[in-house]
């Protein structure tokens, strides 16, 4: 985040709260994770599958320091920030195991911390301690991720940039009521607090529908329309953007002075205080994103999504620290960009999402011309939900997933209850996602036909002893050796 978008008094106040972690972390050593995701990319089930695997042993040969046997113990403890309230991993994991329900989605941030014994690879290391490391995992919605951008934004900018962004597309049509009414608005006349509370309803019921899942649009700021929790009907969320709004200075006690008030409010209320407490603090960073919902619903939610990406790469302060950066002012030196539900794929296709991933994200950094963080992208599936096997028809072997769909799904006309197992041809990917983009600009794309339908998690089989065993997942152990794995060596 440029400095410009801080004020002194917010860069003193990280400093010290940088200094506060780092002198606790001289006798605890800590990595704080972000983990956030846009729209049902699976943030609570990374983070629940993340710690669950940790706990009990499960399968990752890919995180080199629990291969090698380096890692004695692994244990949850309380958190360090009394303030914030605590990731509820035993209720999720209640839900994913035993209910074989997908747990609530993130609404406000939260935090857990997960420590690990482990030996030092090192055997000059090894000779002066054992080394112990306690992850502090930041869970927060990436609707207030793609707020922070806001903060360099005036309120005519941001009016103009939404208002042209609803006349594109799907989202005219979804916008057309909202911006019906600001038509009909002088909004230099004294300023009316119904009609203030009319455009808020109409703008935030035009966010909602773009998020919808038939239309799984990514880029909704600003994020607490969406969420308000206990900001709700505060005068902070109840504005929106205004067309064409003059040069001129807004006239005392006009509905755009009151406008532009309250949008202020809302950055120095809302967005200001995340960005200070939370954001300016992290260490490593995991954004989640379902490529395949997207991609599933065609060309303009493929490009949301790549508008969304744009915004939260360019959000972050990218690069290496040094020791005086990291006292004064963190920077996130690693960002992992997720593609998750990758067990809706046949391993076939794992890469070639991985691909189209990886290119979203090169595209988005070229854009914004980022440099310095460490960024890589995996296609992961944090909970795998099916498996794989073969059908033959009319004489050949088609490659499927076999899995339990969510009461309600329906395939081919067949309504399911939620305890029946099917086989689906997921479809393919294509190889190239030069391709993949070239068609995706054409005059008439044609995306190729996934079959997205939703599972339920897997029923785990016991031991011997009556424990369950560890969630399965795809390349789990690969997201945490990128982000950790270099903390423990």
């Amino acid at each position: 985040m440029p400095p410009s978008l801080t004020s002194f008094t917010d860069d003193a106040r990280i400093a010290l709260d940088n200094l506060a972690d780092r002198a606790t972390g001289l006798v605890n050593p800590t990595v704080r994770l972000g983990v956030t995701g846009l729209s049902r990319a699976g943030k609570t089930v990374f983070i629940s599958s993340l710690v669950h695997n940790l706990l009990n042993g499960g399968r990752l040969p890919l995180f080199e320091a629990m291969r090698s046997g380096r890692v004695s113990a692994v244990r949850l403890e309380p958190q360090p920030d009394d303030a914030i309230p605590r990731f509820q991993y035993e209720d999720h994991i209640q839900a994913l195991v035993r209910d074989r329900v997908w747990p609530d989605s993130t609404r406000a941030i939260s935090e857990l911390r997960i420590t690990l014994d482990y030996e030092s690879a090192s055997g000059w290391s090894r000779m002066f301690s054992r080394g112990r490391l306690s992850i502090d995992i930041v869970d927060y919605p990436g609707e207030w991720l793609l707020d922070l951008p806001l903060l360099g934004q005036d309120y005519s900018t941001f009016s103009e940039n939404t208002v042209n962004l609803a006349k594109t597309g799907i989202r005219e049509e979804l916008s057309r009521e909202w911006l019906a009414l600001t038509a009909g608005i002088d909004m230099d006349t004294p300023v009316d607090e119904m009609t203030a509370r009319r455009l808020a309803e109409a703008f935030t019921a035009y966010l909602r529908a773009c998020k919808a899942d038939e239309r799984s649009l990514s880029t909704l700021p600003p994020g607490r329309f969406l969420m308000p929790g206990d900001l709700e009907g505060s005068p902070a969320l109840t504005f929106a953007p205004l067309p064409n709004i003059p040069q001129s200075r807004a006239p005392k006690g006009s509905l755009r002075a009151m406008m532009e008030r309250r949008y202020d409010a809302y950055k120095s209320v809302v967005v200001k205080p995340f960005f200070r407490e939370h954001f300016a603090r992290l260490d490593r960073q995991i954004v989640l994103v379902d490529a395949l919902q997207a991609i599933n619903r065609g060309t303009e939610a493929v490009q949301d999504l790549e508008r969304a990406l744009t915004d939260v790469l360019a959000c972050f302060r990218s690069g290496h620290n040094s020791f005086i950066s990291s006292l004064l002012g963190r920077r996130i030196d690693k960002v992992l960009v997720a593609a998750t539900k990758a067990d809706h794929l046949h391993h076939e296709s794992h890469d070639r999402l991985e691909r189209i991933a990886a290119r979203m994200v090169d595209r988005a950094v070229e854009r914004i011309g980022m440099s310095g963080a460490d960024i890589d992208v995996m296609a992961i599936a944090s909970v795998r939900a099916t498996r794989e096997a073969t059908v033959k028809e009319n004489g050949q072997l088609l490659p499927v997933i076999v899995g339990t769909p969510m009461a309600g799904e329906t395939i081919n006309g067949e309504r399911f209850d939620g305890d029946k197992k099917t086989a689906i041809f997921p479809g393919d990917l294509p190889e190239n996602p030069e391709a993949f983009f070239q068609q995706m600009e054409s005059s008439l794309p044609t995306l190729p036909d996934i079959n997205v339908i939703r599972f339920r998690p897997p029923a785990l089989e016991e031991t011997g002893g009556g424990l369950k065993l560890s969630i399965p997942h795809i390349r789990l152990d690969r997201a945490m050796q990128f982000l950790f794995g270099d903390r423990l060596a």
